[in-house]
């Protein structure tokens, strides 16, 4: 894959478009040791296409692209062209919630049903969900199992259509009691916004925000986008594939449907190392990030949210920043404001390990030698699968296992992955097989029942389904999936 790093010239005049200094502050041996590193992991990884930003201060210190906008035009990426930003998308509408805070139309501790009238869940305790908890994933609501992207809707009454669908979700805890992500929720919230604003959740976004700092490429609205500067996403089917679907339908515009491209979002970057400032136009009070960058819920040991934003570290150094996956796309934006660094990532394959890509790069930045990204051993045990055989894929991963393990990415999620691949390709029984042997790695992991219960449900088996789906649901009481076709078969979590 060919680097383009951009030329000083070409980072002079981004410096220009974007109103910061010319300087790039990092030098040669940054941009040498990012190029070789990127190239690496390009190969390695068989990446279709990736854009990288970086600014440092007041400046645009880097802003390269490698590889293709699709693997069948083969017509070279820049970082000027817009990638589908997926769950970056959050803290936008976060930002445009303390918007309306700020100016005493919204309340942070107020209840969704204040705003929302129509908002139902079914489960009484939904009325006490309030809009801070929406924005910090304690809400209690379940996960969106089916984006439809192949059956987009394009209109302005997408998203309160949306909502009021949502009247069968059941609930997967109390309000504040237990931290689970949930897209569900900051849909939601794009409806409250478009109430309380009085305009639809994109008209919003551009006027208070997306205009404001003139990142005039960028929309929420994927037909907005100049056909010239679009990419079209790649997803791994044995081997990186362009997309039949692009991820866009307005229902979910608030979690998942920015576009954007690397070079706009470094106006994103400086507004937020600055507390809201760029160029003299004031998008947030700086109080305001007090609240958005103070940890709210935990996530792990050393990871918390704040509202929408994602607090922790690395190596020793403050991050806040999201990340996105959807159908053929995946996307990385962290800040260090101690270091007053915002690193920009996006990339147009939904299988790029581009969370360890990042790490690599933050430590470039940071001065040190970055650690190689691991593969992924459910891409590794596919290929042995499909050349060699399954009893030499379960070898293989036993011996991955037992002697490398420190080169392979290792999971309940990997051989799930290619077990569904198998689903759509409706071949079941592989399938079946390759969630059997999940199943005999991770026998304490609920989800890998769930999944064995869909094949046997698909195959017609319905009483493997049923066994499988209620041990799903006695691992993990919060699966809503496995609830749900126990209920589609006629039986609940303990019924006979």
């Amino acid at each position: 894959m060919c680097s383009r790093v951009l030329s000083l010239s070409v980072l002079i005049a981004l410096c220009t478009a974007v109103g910061c200094r010319q300087s790039d502050g990092t030098g040669d041996e940054f941009v040498s040791a990012l190029d070789s590193y990127v190239e690496d992991v390009m190969e390695r990884f068989e990446i279709p296409g990736l854009t990288i930003a970086v600014t440092r201060g007041d400046n645009v210190a880097y802003a390269g692209a490698w590889g293709v906008r699709s693997l069948e035009t083969g017509e070279p990426l820049t970082p000027e062209h817009v990638f589908h930003m997926a769950s970056v998308s959050k803290p936008f509408v976060a930002s445009a919630v303390m918007q309306l805070v700020e100016q005493g139309r919204m309340n942070l501790d107020e209840r969704v049903v204040t705003y929302l009238p129509y908002f139902e869940l079914a489960d009484g305790r939904y009325g006490e969900i309030t809009i801070r908890q929406m924005l910090n994933h304690t809400s209690g609501m379940p996960d969106v199992m089916d984006y439809e992207w192949d059956n987009p809707q394009y209109d302005e009454g997408a998203a309160e259509r949306y909502v009021r669908t949502l009247t069968g979700e059941q609930m997967i805890a109390a309000p504040g009691e237990l931290w689970r992500y949930s897209n569900m929720a900051f849909d939601t919230m794009g409806d409250v916004i478009a109430k309380v604003s009085e305009v639809p959740f994109e008209t919003y976004v551009k006027e208070n925000i997306l205009d404001p700092l003139g990142m005039s490429e960028s929309s929420f609205i994927h037909p907005d986008i100049r056909e010239e500067l679009r990419t079209t996403g790649h997803v791994w089917q044995l081997e990186p594939v362009v997309s039949d679907v692009y991820p866009y339908n307005r229902r979910h515009a608030p979690s998942s449907t920015l576009n954007s491209s690397v070079v706009e979002m470094t106006k994103w970057a400086f507004v937020n190392l600055n507390r809201g400032e760029l160029n003299g136009n004031r998008i947030l009070r700086e109080e305001s990030y007090d609240v958005l960058w103070t940890p709210s819920a935990q996530v792990s040991e050393n990871r918390h949210v704040g509202l929408s934003w994602f607090l922790g570290e690395h190596r020793g150094t403050r991050t806040v920043g999201h990340s996105g996956g959807d159908t053929g796309f995946s996307s990385q934006f962290v800040l260090l404001p101690e270091e007053d660094i915002g690193l920009v990532m996006a990339c147009n394959y939904s299988s790029a390990p581009l969370g360890s890509i990042r790490d690599g790069v933050l430590d470039i930045l940071l001065g040190y030698e970055p650690a190689p990204p691991r593969q992924q051993i459910g891409m590794a045990f596919a290929k042995v699968y499909a050349h060699e055989g399954f009893d030499a894929a379960k070898e293989f991963y036993r011996r991955a296992e037992a002697e490398e393990a420190d080169n392979y990415v290792f999971g309940d999620n990997q051989l799930n992955a290619l077990g569904y691949y198998f689903l759509r390709e409706n071949q079941i029984a592989q399938a079946i097989q390759i969630f059997e042997y999940n199943v005999e790695l991770y026998p304490e992991v609920g989800n890998v029942y769930d999944s064995l219960g869909e094949a046997h449900m698909l195959n017609g088996d319905r009483e493997l389904a049923i066994e499988n789906y209620r041990r799903a649901l006695e691992l993990d009481p919060h699966n809503t999936n496995a609830r749900e076709k126990l209920a589609e078969l006629g039986v609940s979590g303990g019924g006979s």
